[in-house]
């Protein structure tokens, strides 16, 4: 398909009710591709996104915070928009990024940051750490600390039930 006057090579497509079983509604679209599936409650709609794999984005439209929030506790998937499309994805202060078959991870500002970095944790012991006493070789030297922490504990009443 040659492009258009604007220069794309698809315009921006809304598909109503597609097959559901079509290539289209089984494989994640990246393009200006929309289906559109009706539904007619919020409990079909609902079974409908939780009987497939999880998808890398949902949108959802309606201004009733309580279905909203419905809709967010009852699916699991990608970015969420809220009455819109993709918009989420723009936002580069949020995680971008699926689950499942969507793939794991996350990437944009700071989630970006750490899930491309590589955390090195390094502890540094001081030289004469109360450790260094409990640690091999025990010789006379454990001999005395575990005679100081039994003296301890019974003088506090551990032993006792």
């Amino acid at each position: 398909m040659p492009p258009g006057a604007n220069g794309r090579i698809m315009p921006p497509t809304l598909l109503i009710d597609p097959d559901p079983d079509s290539l289209l509604m089984r494989e994640e679209i990246f393009g200006p591709v929309l289906p559109v599936v009706p539904a007619g409650t919020l409990d079909a709609a609902l079974a409908f996104v939780n009987a497939r794999p999880r998808p890398l984005a949902l949108y959802y439209f309606d201004d009733d915070r309580g279905r909203q929030d419905e809709v967010l506790a009852r699916t699991m998937s990608g970015g969420v928009t809220l009455n819109d499309t993709i918009f989420h994805l723009a936002q580069l202060n949020l995680p971008f990024g699926g689950v499942g078959d969507s793939g794991m991870g996350a990437y944009h500002g700071l989630d970006g940051f750490a899930q491309f970095s590589k955390k090195r944790p390094v502890m540094v012991q001081a030289r004469w750490a109360g450790t260094a006493l409990v640690r091999p070789p025990w010789g006379a030297r454990g001999q005395l600390v575990g005679t100081l922490l039994a003296a301890a504990r019974k003088l506090a009443g551990a032993g006792r039930r």
